[in-house]
C-alpha cells in the first residue's frame, strides 16, 4: 500500500551538511516534494515536505530520519487555526499562495484545508484577530 504525507523535518546543525533527502529516495524507494526549505550548512534546518512511497518503505525512512536525529512532525500539526478567535475576515483567503482557505458560499465562514497548507506563515502575519498559529 502507498502512503503519501506531508511533514516537517527539523535538522539539528550537526547534520545539515549529510545527503538525508538523498538517502530517503535511494535507500528507501521514496518520493519526494519540497514545499519550503531552510537549510544551510552548520546551522539548524527545517524542510517541508511530501513524503511518499510503499507503507514499509516510509516507515523504514522515517526511522533512519529519526536515528539520524532529525525531528519529524506532522505538517497539519504545524498550522493550527483559533476558532474561538477567528472572525471570518478573510483576510486569509487572499494572502495564501495555495489556496488553502476559502469561503463558504452559504455561511459566508472562511474554511482552512490542512491538505493545502505548506506553511508558508502568511496568514499568520496577516490574521488581525491572530487566529492562525504557527507551531515549530
Amino acid at each position: 500500500m502507498n502512503v503519501s504525507r506531508r511533514i516537517v523535518l527539523h535538522f539539528p546543525p550537526n547534520i545539515t551538511e549529510q545527503p538525508v533527502v538523498y538517502r530517503l529516495v535511494k535507500d528507501f524507494g521514496l518520493t519526494f516534494n519540497i514545499l519550503k526549505a531552510s537549510v544551510s550548512p552548520g546551522e539548524e534546518g527545517l524542510l517541508v515536505m511530501e513524503l511518499s512511497g510503499e507503507q514499509k518503505n516510509y516507515d523504514k525512512g522515517i526511522k533512519y530520519l529519526t536515528e539520524t536525529g532529525v525531528e519529524i512532525q506532522s505538517l497539519s500539526q504545524d498550522v493550527v487555526r483559533d476558532e474561538s478567535r477567528c472572525t471570518h475576515c478573510g483576510a486569509c483567503i487572499t494572502i495564501c499562495p495555495t489556496e488553502a482557505f476559502s469561503l463558504e458560499p452559504k455561511t459566508r465562514k472562511v474554511l482552512f484545508d490542512h491538505n493545502k497548507c505548506v506553511v508558508c506563515g502568511l496568514c499568520v502575519k496577516a490574521c488581525p484577530p491572530r487566529a492562525m498559529i504557527l507551531h515549530f
